[in-house]
């Protein structure tokens, strides 16, 4: 079984802070994925988004800022709740703000990966999981972020089961 946390780009205007509705258009996205991938528009990792998360978590070992941007990229935003109507199983939903995109965006250019690596290399190694794939991770999101920042978008998250 696959699972996969899906990011979406869209411009704020064109979003409506409703489940239902959000529920409805990541899902019409999501089987869009591909092309909206292809535009630059969204991104997807199956499965180990926990694990790219406890990479950058690793930022907070390295660096002193309080704000903790490194939770931007995975975890960050508010979650969208589900109305009284709403569909069970429908997906949990955030969404993250053009501001926030925008943060995330500056730390995943300004971090070293190289330096949140050696944070968690021992720890991951014994996972399985490999400097590769995680860099792999990072420059998609870089890029991702990087140009929904520049369009000043926000980013709505869903998790697909």
């Amino acid at each position: 079984m696959s699972i996969y946390l899906h990011f979406r780009a869209v411009a704020e205007s064109e979003i409506r802070d409703d489940h239902t509705w959000l529920a409805a258009f990541m899902a019409e996205a999501w089987e869009n994925d591909d092309a909206e991938y292809a535009a630059g528009i969204a991104h997807s990792i199956n499965k180990g988004w926990d694990a790219v998360n406890d990479l950058y978590a690793a930022a907070d070992a390295l660096y002193t800022d309080a704000d903790e941007p490194w939770n931007l990229p995975i975890y960050g935003g508010r979650p969208v709740p589900h109305s009284a109507d709403a569909d069970p199983s429908d997906p949990p939903l955030m969404l993250l703000e053009p501001s926030g995109v925008s943060r995330a965006a500056r730390f995943l250019t300004t971090v070293s990966f190289d330096e949140l690596w050696n944070v968690v290399e021992a720890r991951f190694g014994a996972l399985g999981w490999t400097k590769h794939e995680h860099l792999e991770h990072h420059r998609a999101l870089q890029e991702f972020y990087g140009q929904a920042a520049s369009a000043g978008h926000a980013v709505v998250k869903a998790v697909w089961a």
